[in-house]
């Protein structure tokens, strides 16, 4: 398929910035917006006035909680920057801006290297098959290690990491880059604050490794291209245009990451790494068609990166803005967009009108009459539209892939302060749940209790401070509680018949249900083996639906069962009192019985978690993880501190920011995030299932 080339969109770059928590995401797209002419003044994040970090949460804390967009112009490109947050509670904000971007900036830290979170946000990119930049950050920190860093790329998150800069320093002593393309020194003048760059020679000690690294870079490049391959075999000799040009095709396909390095709060090295985008990341026109499912014929459709296609967009996140109301992000991926018309939702089916489009940057907007292929805008107006859903032309009806959103890990019970806050807090949590998949509201059917869901401590006490602050919500929380499930252990079926007699006509179903264990974090499957129309094709659905509803409470305790396969193997029916609703109500009775039979047992969350410690504190700390029924994995030296990795429940680190802080005096950080669910030690198990008989 050949692709319409489009100048606009060939100039146009839609990036996100990813990273670990502190490696420095917000300062260098805060450099960027400085150096593209975007504002006049740095913003610092220590000082709460980066333009990204918009929210009062974050500049209190100098941390990003959602993923701000804003453009930007760079030598003639067009340049849609997304940056995102680096805690693993805002997990989700990440997976969704990922799913609309055609490639990323990786930041590093150059002393911490590869960080957990620096694994989970490129695993995300990876399944998006998003090509990647890297940039190794806080080259002027002390210990920092350029060398260590991208050998860590490589070994840990297994990509082929090309070194296209050396650094000329490290720590104090950090004065530039060399590019290893142009064979030239880059020095930066401290005084206009890195706006002026000097180009030098490469500097005499550091000419045996700039053609050590500069070979590795040529050699990976041209193995995609037979004729430059030649050539540089045959001459040794390559032209610089030569040299981008493979190294482009090479990064777009995955085959190499680009390494760059700096020290953004130090102003050094951004402008390379502006350079670097234009040249090697992809335009909207670079990647395949944008490939859908017709949800009438449920077959494949493709729509070219062009205004001239028909409309294809997705939304990727929905936000509360105290002026206009909901704001719907939306990446265009094919076609316009005009103020004022309407677009179809099929996911909903329904038509949609167009109120105003804006183009974003950070919390501030400008009006636009129409956008076009490749544009990430805000639409105003939009009633039924949620998060993950395709926009499109209603004559040419397409479905794009879903985004997946994490199950929540953590819950608080939550109530209104007084008799006013009750009807608004109802209102504030819909508004906050339709913002973030993420986050869940649910009511215990036992206690009749509120309870919030989310993925982390951190996430729920940011929900919170908005409730108060944005929607000006009284509320007192519950102790945290945690997102326990159930599974079963046995294979297990069940015969069962539901019939009840009222008088009028009846209701009849009956279902044979098998049960057996499915493999760790496979969810739920449904499989229809039912021959010869035992059980009719119509009433299947209502088995499966009756099955799933039966599967989100359990029988242990109430909470979810996951990792089942359930099969239907038989089953009969009556011509007059069989109906859908006498099937699901039969299957979600069985479920119940046959789950019972399959020896339940409950799992928790284990949270993989990650403390950065002073050697003198190593002993502390471990024995600390290890009464926390935590499992010691690793433990490594890194530039002058001990990296402790565990493995610990999530039940027992409610509260180890503080707990770890005191163990410490103040001088441990740590990480954490989900890794899986496990079997509960059947102690532990048989105290929860007391305290939830306590309940009922």
């Amino acid at each position: 398929m050949t692709l319409k080339r489009d100048e606009k969109l060939s100039n146009t770059r839609n990036i996100g910035i990813i990273a670990h928590i502190d490696a420095g995401k917000t300062t260098v797209t805060e450099r960027i917006l400085f150096y593209t002419g975007m504002t006049y003044k740095i913003g610092e994040v220590h000082e709460g006035t980066v333009v990204m970090d918009w929210m009062e949460q974050e500049q209190e804390r100098g941390i990003t909680i959602t993923s701000a967009a804003t453009r930007c112009t760079w030598r003639d490109h067009l340049i849609n920057i997304i940056d995102t947050p680096g805690h693993v509670d805002f997990t989700i904000e990440v997976e969704r801006s990922l799913r609309v971007l055609d490639g990323v900036v990786g930041v590093f830290c150059s002393v911490g290297g590869v960080e957990p979170q620096s694994e989970t946000v490129w695993r995300q990119a990876n399944r998006y098959k998003v090509p990647k930049l890297a940039f190794i950050n806080k080259m002027d920190r002390t210990g920092a290690d350029f060398y260590r860093a991208v050998k860590m790329i490589e070994e840990r998150l297994g990509e082929r990491a090309i070194p296209f800069q050396l650094p000329y320093g490290s720590e104090d002593n950090f004065r530039g880059v060399v590019d290893l393309i142009s064979k030239k020194l880059i020095v930066y003048d401290e005084e206009s604050r890195g706006s002026k760059l000097a180009s030098q020679p490469v500097p005499q000690e550091m000419e045996a490794d700039v053609e050590k690294y500069r070979e590795k870079l040529i050699e990976s490049v041209v193995e995609l291209d037979d004729d430059l391959l030649h050539k540089y075999l045959e001459s040794h000799t390559l032209t610089e245009d030569e040299l981008r040009k493979a190294a482009r095709a090479a990064t777009l396909k995955s085959h190499i990451t680009p390494v760059f390095c700096g020290a953004a709060f130090k102003n050094k090295g951004v402008q390379q790494l502006l350079d670097a985008v234009v040249d090697y990341l992809p335009s909207p026109i670079d990647l395949p068609p944008v490939e859908g499912i017709d949800p009438n014929t449920e077959k494949p459709r493709q729509f070219e990166a062009s205004s001239e296609e028909p409309l294809v967009a997705l939304a990727f996140k929905i936000a509360s803005d105290p002026f206009m109301g909901q704001l719907t992000y939306v990446r265009i991926y094919s076609g316009k967009l005009i103020s004022g018309t309407s677009i179809y939702n099929p996911q909903k089916k329904k038509r949609e009108r167009i109120g105003r489009i804006v183009r974003m940057h950070a919390n501030r907007r400008e009006q636009l009459n129409e956008a076009s292929a490749g544009d990430i805008i805000g639409l105003v107006g939009l009633k039924f539209t949620t998060t993950g859903n395709t926009l499109c032309d209603e004559a040419n009806e397409v479905v794009l892939e879903q985004i997946d959103f994490p199950d929540p890990v953590i819950a608080i019970a939550i109530e209104p302060k007084s008799r006013a806050d009750e009807e608004k807090l109802g209102l504030s949590l819909q508004k906050l749940a339709r913002e973030d998949p993420s986050f869940k509201v649910s009511v215990d059917s036992e206690s009749g209790q509120t309870l919030i869901s989310g993925m982390g401590e951190l996430h729920l006490e940011i929900i919170v401070d908005r409730l108060l602050r944005e929607f000006g919500v009284g509320a007192n929380i519950g102790r945290p509680q945690v997102a326990y499930r159930e599974t079963i252990t046995s294979p297990a079926d069940i015969n069962w018949k539901y019939v009840k007699q009222t008088g009028g006509r009846g209701q009849y179903a009956h279902v044979v249900l098998s049960i057996e264990p499915s493999k760790k974090g496979d969810g739920y499957q449904f499989v229809d083996k039912v021959v010869g129309g035992r059980v009719p094709r119509e009433y299947i659905p209502s088995v499966n639906k009756g099955v799933s509803e039966a599967l989100e409470t359990g029988t242990l305790a109430g909470y979810p069962v996951v990792d089942v396969t359930v099969t239907l193997t038989d089953g009969s029916y009556h011509d007059v009192d069989s109906s859908d609703m006498a099937f699901k109500i039969c299957a979600s009775q069985a479920l119940k019985e046959v789950v019972k039979k399959a020896k339940p047992i409950l799992l928790e969350p284990i949270m993989s978690v990650e403390v950065v410690v002073p050697d003198d504190y190593v002993g502390a700390v471990t024995g600390d993880l290890t009464s926390r029924r935590g499992r010691i994995v690793k433990s490594e030296v890194r530039a002058g501190s001990q990296v402790v990795d565990a493995q610990v429940p999530l039940s027992k680190m409610f509260g180890y920011a503080t707990d770890v802080r005191s163990l410490t005096q103040g001088r441990a950080s740590y990480t954490m995030q989900f890794l899986h669910y496990e079997k509960v030690p059947a102690n532990i198990s048989l105290e929860i299932l007391g305290k939830a008989e306590g309940r009922v």
